[in-house]
């Protein structure tokens, strides 16, 4: 009875996120947003990775973390976890604060989601939290960390460490991560280099990283060594 109850709970789930992605899809409640609303496959996992916003790319590619800051974060959990992107995204849910272009800001790069943009996505992010009820959760940059654990202060504080929170009503572990834009210098410089390979490390070492991956095809060619 286990195997197909298992089986029924897990349907559940992907009936569950494949709606509340329609709903997102039929978003247009942020007028400086640019579409379309960006969000990965209705995976039923208990990893939820949370980014900040997609870039100018990804609404055309229809899925988050698809140029040139995706590759990097990709490189990594190949070097840590021996797993490529395709299966990483097989297994892992992947959010964000915001599920739309913000457009770009006045000085260059992408404008950072306003406060109100921010409530306004919250409430699909409190739903994927209900439905998903993640033991682990992976905020990727300064604002996803922000959001997750309420940090405002350096990246060197929170990355490279686990903590306990409560988010959204879940109890569950957060592994911290810089974001990985090509803009970023603190993933590329110390204490940055030295905390990203210990966070990822931590990540390798997760018993719900091992719960995910059980019995998944190893990335080939193997991933460059760790940051150390």
């Amino acid at each position: 009875m286990r195997g197909p109850a298992v089986r029924l709970s897990v349907i559940g789930v992907e009936a569950r996120l494949a709606a509340l992605h329609r709903e997102l899809e039929a978003c247009r409640a942020c007028p400086k947003m640019l579409g379309p609303v960006v969000h990965g496959p209705a995976v039923p996992s208990r990893i939820l990775l949370i980014g900040q916003a997609p870039g100018p790319r990804e609404g055309r590619l229809g899925r988050p973390f698809a140029w040139t800051a995706g590759r990097t974060l990709f490189r990594w959990f190949e070097a840590a976890l021996g797993v490529g992107e395709d299966e990483f995204r097989r297994r892992v849910y992947m959010s964000a604060v915001a599920r739309c272009f913000p457009g770009k800001a006045r000085g260059g790069g992408d404008r950072k989601p306003d406060p109100e943009e921010i409530l306004r996505c919250r409430t699909h992010l409190e739903r994927e939290v209900e439905i998903l009820e993640p033991r682990l959760i992976l905020p990727v940059g300064a604002l996803a960390v922000e959001q997750v654990l309420g940090h405002r202060g350096p990246l060197a504080a929170v990355i490279g460490e686990v903590r306990r929170a409560r988010y959204h009503g879940v109890d569950a572990d957060v592994l911290c991560l810089p974001h990985p834009s090509g803009a970023s210098t603190w993933h590329r410089t110390e204490p940055g280099i030295s905390l990203l390979g210990r966070a990822l490390r931590l990540l390798a070492e997760h018993p719900e990283i091992a719960r995910a991956f059980a019995g998944a095809s190893p990335a080939a060619p193997p991933g460059p060594p760790l940051p150390r």
